[in-house]
C-alpha cells in the first residue's frame, strides 16, 4: 500500500499561510506529518514559525501561540529576528493585554535576540493603547540602554501627551525632539496638529502646517488636511476649511470620503443645505463613493428635517452601500422623539429583513420611546424581547416604566414585567421599592392585591 508523500518544511509554509481557519493551521503545524518517524524530529523553519505565531496572534488565541512561542525558544539553527517579537507586542497592545506586551518585551534576549528601539517603539505604542502612561515613563528612564530615540519614538510620546489632553507636554515633546537633532515627520505634525485642533487651537495648528511645509519641506498628507478641517468646521470656519479643500485640489491630494463628509455635515448644520447637496454631486463626481458615514450624515439631516420618507429612501439605496445598525438608530431614535413609536417599532421590526440586526441600543431606545407615548404592552415586548437577547436595559428606563405602570393601575402588566425583570436577573431592589411605594400609594388596595400583584414566582 502506497504511502503519501512527507510534507517538507518548505511545503509546511505553503500549507499554512493557505490555511484560514487558525485552528486548523496549529494542528498542521503541530502534526505535519503523522506518520513519521519519531526519531526524526521535523524540522521547522522561521517562516513556519513567524506564519503561525502572526495567524494565532490575530485570532487572539494567545496560549497557544505563547506555546509555539517557547518551542521557537529551543530552536538553535536560526536566529529569530527582532520584528517577529515587535509583531507579537502589537497584538497584545491591540488586546489590550499590556502585562503580556511588557513581558514578551523582556524575554526578547532569552531568543538569543537584541532588543533596540524598534522593539522599545513597538511596546510604546503598545502600552499607550492600553493607556499604560505610568508604565510608559518607567521604560522611557530606561531607553538609553536600547538606543537613542528616533522619530517613530517621538511620535508615540507626542500622541501620548495629546491623547491625555497635556498638550503643553506634547509641545516640550516636539521641542526636545528638535534639541535632540531628530527630523520631524509628517506623523509628527499630523498628531500635534490633531492634538492642537482637539484643544481648539485652530490658530497654533495653521501655523504648525505652514511651518511643516516652509520649514521642513513637508507635504501635508489626506490625514492632516482633514484634522484641520474637521477643527475648522468645528468652530464654523466653513469658508477656511473650503481654502484648505482648495489647497488639497493644488496640491494634488487626493480628497476621500471623510473630507467631503466633513464639509456636508458642517453645511447641514449651519443650514446650508443645497450648498451641501453641491458638495455631494462633487463628490460622486469625483469618483469618491458615498459611505456609511455619508449616509448617516444625510440621514440625520432629513430626520432633522423631520422629512422621514427621504430619510427610507437612503436606507434603500443599497447598490451604492449597506445600510448600519447605526443609520436605522438614529431614524428609530427620530421616529420616538416625534412621538412616532409605531412607525419606530415597524421599522426596527424590518431591520433582519433588510440584513441588520437590532443592537443593544436599537432595544433601548426603542423601548423608551413606547414608554413615552404610552404604549405599555408594546414596551414590555420590548424588554422580554431585549433580556432574552442578553442586552441589559437602563436602570433609570425600568424605574420610570415600573413607576408608570404603577400610575395606570395596570397591576397584571406590572406583575408580568416584575417576573420578565426577575427572570433576567434585573430585578433589583430600588425597582421593589418603586413598585411597593406607588403600590401602596393608592385607594387602600388589599393586602391580597399587592401580594399577587408584585410577587414575582
Amino acid at each position: 500500500m502506497a504511502t503519501s508523500k512527507a510534507i517538507s518544511p518548505f511545503r509546511l509554509s505553503s500549507l499554512l499561510r493557505l490555511q484560514k481557519d487558525p485552528a486548523l493551521a496549529l494542528e498542521l503545524f503541530r502534526n505535519p506529518n503523522p506518520n513519521h518517524d519519531p526519531k526524526k524530529p521535523f524540522r521547522y523553519s522561521l517562516l513556519s514559525y513567524d506564519l503561525i505565531i502572526t495567524k494565532l496572534g490575530r485570532a487572539k488565541m494567545f496560549d497557544p501561540m505563547e506555546q509555539v512561542l517557547h518551542q521557537l525558544k529551543q530552536e538553535t539553527r536560526f536566529t529569530v529576528p527582532e520584528v517577529l517579537f515587535c509583531v507579537v507586542i502589537s497584538f497584545y497592545g491591540r488586546a489590550r493585554l499590556p502585562a503580556r506586551a511588557l513581558q514578551t518585551f523582556e524575554s526578547i534576549p532569552s531568543f538569543r535576540c537584541k532588543q533596540t528601539i524598534k522593539s522599545v517603539n513597538t511596546l510604546l505604542n503598545a502600552l499607550l493603547n492600553c493607556g499604560q502612561y505610568k508604565k510608559m515613563r518607567e521604560i522611557l528612564s530606561g531607553m538609553n540602554e536600547y538606543g537613542k530615540p528616533d522619530a517613530c519614538t517621538y511620535n508615540i510620546l507626542i500622541n501620548a501627551c495629546c491623547v491625555g489632553g497635556d498638550i503643553e507636554q506634547a509641545r516640550t515633546m516636539f521641542d526636545e525632539m528638535l534639541r535632540n537633532g531628530v527630523r520631524p515627520t509628517v506623523v509628527t505634525f499630523g498628531t500635534l496638529i490633531n492634538g492642537l485642533c482637539l484643544n481648539g487651537e485652530i490658530q497654533e495648528a495653521l501655523k504648525l502646517k505652514e511651518d511643516m511645509t516652509r520649514d521642513f519641506k513637508l507635504k501635508p498628507n489626506v490625514f492632516l488636511y482633514t484634522t484641520l478641517l474637521k477643527g475648522l468646521c468645528q468652530i464654523g470656519e466653513l469658508s477656511w476649511a473650503f481654502r484648505i479643500k482648495d489647497e488639497m485640489v493644488r496640491n494634488k491630494v487626493k480628497l476621500d470620503s471623510a473630507v467631503y463628509n466633513t464639509l456636508i455635515d458642517a453645511l447641514f448644520k449651519v443650514g446650508r443645505k443645497e450648498e451641501a447637496l453641491v458638495v455631494m454631486e462633487e463628490m460622486k463626481k469625483s469618483g469618491c463613493k458615498p459611505d456609511l458615514v455619508t449616509c448617516n450624515v444625510m440621514i440625520s439631516e432629513y430626520c432633522r428635517e423631520k422629512n422621514f420618507e427621504e430619510a427610507y429612501k437612503i436606507l434603500e439605496q443599497t447598490e451604492i452601500f449597506k445600510p448600519d445598525v447605526v443609520n436605522y438608530n438614529v431614524i428609530i431614535g427620530s421616529l420616538c422623539r416625534e412621538g412616532k413609536s409605531i412607525e419606530a417599532s415597524e421599522l426596527f421590526q424590518d431591520m433582519p429583513r433588510r440584513g441588520c440586526a437590532p443592537d443593544v441600543v436599537s432595544y433601548r431606545t426603542l423601548f423608551d420611546g413606547l414608554c413615552n407615548c404610552m404604549h405599555f404592552k408594546e414596551a414590555a415586548f420590548i424588554l422580554d424581547e431585549m433580556m432574552f437577547k442578553g442586552y441589559a436595559p437602563l436602570s433609570r428606563s425600568i424605574n420610570k416604566f415600573i413607576c408608570q405602570l404603577c400610575r395606570e393601575g395596570d397591576f397584571q402588566l406590572l406583575s408580568a414585567v416584575m417576573t420578565s425583570l426577575g427572570n433576567g436577573n434585573f430585578l433589583y431592589e430600588d425597582i421593589w421599592k418603586i413598585a411597593v411605594s406607588m403600590t401602596c400609594s393608592k385607594e387602600k388596595p388589599s393586602e391580597f392585591e399587592l401580594f399577587d400583584t408584585l410577587v414575582v414566582p
